[in-house]
């Protein structure tokens, strides 16, 4: 039994155009219609798997309406000798009334409820007059932005206050940029008390060590005078008894 045809409407219906350069992602849109009155599911398949990045890949439309889909083509290095055979496939087919699973239902699919659509894909390089038109066009685009905001911004931020206003907020600025020059003052006084108390601590701590580093040395030198004397004693000892024998 043959297939039905198919009921999506492609937009475009046969070849996806790419324009170049390809030194960055090139994205092409198609566009599913759903013209029918039942929920249709699709699947996008391409020959080149690895070199596009389709967003979405399969879903449901639902009757009457549309979407788009999006087809990236990653950077490569174009040769414009080389022609194209890389290909896509929209394949879709009516959604049961009762579905559940999506990945359940393409599975106990009968091959004559499926339905697909192939198109042709097509890289193009802009001409040198279109890199112009191009980047005049861009440049015109965002000036206009630009000139837009300046013209809906006010003449004066001052206009739309009045005198009564534009003192208090000049009195409150006076007020803020003193209370700041008053912390500062503060902050100056409490760092330079905080190095006074850090010194007395330092110079307090250093005197009982330089006492008992000087208290140190005199035992030192006193055990060593004692040392000394038993040394002696004992060679006078040794002395004395071998004169005795």
């Amino acid at each position: 039994m043959a297939r039905q045809e198919q009921v999506l409407q492609l937009e475009p219906p046969h070849e996806l155009k790419f324009r170049g350069p390809f030194t960055d992602v090139v994205t092409a849109t198609l566009k599913l219609g759903n013209p029918t009155d039942r929920n249709v599911c699709f699947k996008v398949k391409t020959t080149a798997p690895r070199r596009y990045c389709v967003r979405p890949n399969s879903g449901i439309i639902d009757a009457g309406t549309s979407i788009n889909v999006s087809v990236m083509l990653q950077p490569f290095d174009y040769d414009p000798n080389e022609k194209s055979k890389h290909k896509f496939m929209v394949q879709s087919m009516l959604a049961p009334y009762d579905m559940t699973d999506m990945e359940g239902v393409w599975k106990e699919a009968k091959p004559e409820e499926l339905m697909d659509s192939k198109l042709r894909c097509a890289f193009e390089l802009p001409l040198e007059n279109d890199k112009t038109h191009d980047s005049e066009s861009n440049t015109n685009v965002s000036s206009t932005p630009i000139k837009s905001e300046l013209s809906s911004l006010p003449k004066s931020a001052s206009s739309s206050l009045d005198d009564g206003e534009v003192k208090k907020i000049m009195e409150e600025c006076k007020r803020l940029q003193m209370e700041v020059q008053r912390l500062r003052e503060e902050n100056k006084q409490i760092r330079e008390e905080d190095g006074l108390r850090k010194r007395k601590v330092t110079s307090m701590a250093s005197s009982p060590h330089s006492s008992s580093s000087q208290a140190m040395i005199r035992e030192e030198g006193l055990s060593t005078r004692v040392l000394a004397l038993c040394v002696l004693f004992s060679v006078i000892g040794v002395i004395i008894g071998k004169l005795a024998l």
